[in-house]
């Protein structure tokens, strides 16, 4: 079942586009929104009703998928390979998002994994899909077979200023679900070589060592995955110390526990607003940090003028206030 509205969870988010769409004519539009719902359907028959969220945004749409992450991958996948006549853009998030009710009294998603999917999205080209690092560095590490789909395609800023690194994913011929838990790879042949079968040995639990949680800069957000709870929540201890501020406990998704908090307090509280007439020059450790800051602003009314960029070691943008 959907989790009860309300709730925060850390979930995989796919968004999609038709490019140019609204330089079609209505009939036009009419013609490809249809085309992009069928292939959507198709799909998605794989991923159980309750565990996806999906939202139409006109010229296309937003999917949360709720349980297992690579879910988002292989539906983005099976959309590429059945609408390669449709100039779609897509791309994959995975970060925080919380649980509302619309006005119909359906279940909606708000929030920054959303925000950011359609960010990473907005970078694509007709027929791309990009993910971002926070889904790349979770996905990748459930098998190798997964990472060996992703390459690295640098940094991308977007138009608040905030800075995203994006990973393409490649050629889905040889894309297989893989569970290494239970599954042995299947053999391939591909360019007349064969990829052996690979045996996955059986371990007993008390041989799994608890290797310490990673965190991962999401922006605005910390990521923390880990191999058990226990050391997703001592990770968390660490952040709290430090003023960090949960924003979704502690939840296991596929064979990872996972939890989001935001940039501890201590960062952000570092940032420096120097006033110079109707300019306000923010500096600060980090360029996540001026971010958060320069939207503080920019909700006041504040313009940016000059992006935030590295200056003698500390980073820094210039606001106007002559609204």
């Amino acid at each position: 079942m959907v989790e009860s509205p309300g709730r925060t969870v850390v979930c995989s988010v796919l968004f999609l586009d038709i490019a140019d769409y609204s330089k079609k004519s209505v009939a036009e539009q009419a013609k490809l929104k249809q085309r992009s719902n069928d292939v959507l359907s198709d799909a998605l028959e794989s991923v159980a009703s309750h565990d996806r969220v999906i939202l139409d945004t006109g010229d296309g749409a937003a999917i949360a998928f709720l349980a297992d992450p690579e879910d988002a991958l292989f539906v983005a996948l099976a959309i590429r390979d059945k609408a390669s006549d449709l100039p779609l853009r897509m791309g994959i998030n995975l970060g925080p998002a919380r649980l509302v009710k619309d006005l119909n009294g359906q279940v909606n998603i708000i929030g920054d994994g959303i925000n950011v999917a359609q960010r990473v999205m907005s970078f694509s080209e007709p027929g791309q899909l990009l993910v971002s690092r926070s889904y790349y560095e979770v996905v990748s590490c459930l098998s190798d077979h997964y990472a060996n789909l992703f390459t690295h395609q640098g940094a991308r800023t977007d138009k608040h200023v905030r800075e995203h690194q994006v990973y393409s994913v490649g050629s889905s011929t040889n894309a297989v679900r893989f569970n290494p838990l239970t599954d042995s790879f299947p053999s391939t042949v591909e360019s007349g070589l064969t990829t052996p079968t690979m045996e996955v040995p059986t371990v007993s639990k008390e041989e799994i060592p608890d290797a310490p949680a990673r965190v991962l800069d999401a922006g605005a957000n910390l990521i923390i995955s880990g191999t058990s709870r226990a050391s997703v929540q001592k990770a968390l201890d660490t952040l709290a110390k430090n003023g960090a501020r949960l924003i979704s406990p502690i939840t296991q998704v596929s064979s990872k526990w996972m939890a989001t908090c935001e940039h501890p307090k201590i960062a952000l509280s570092a940032c420096k607003v120097q006033s110079l007439g109707h300019q306000r020059i923010v500096t600060g450790p980090t360029s996540e940090a001026v971010a958060a800051k320069v939207d503080e602003l920019v909700r006041f009314g504040a313009v940016l003028v000059s992006a935030i960029r590295l200056q003698n070691g500390v980073w820094t943008a210039v606001c106007d206030t002559n609204g």
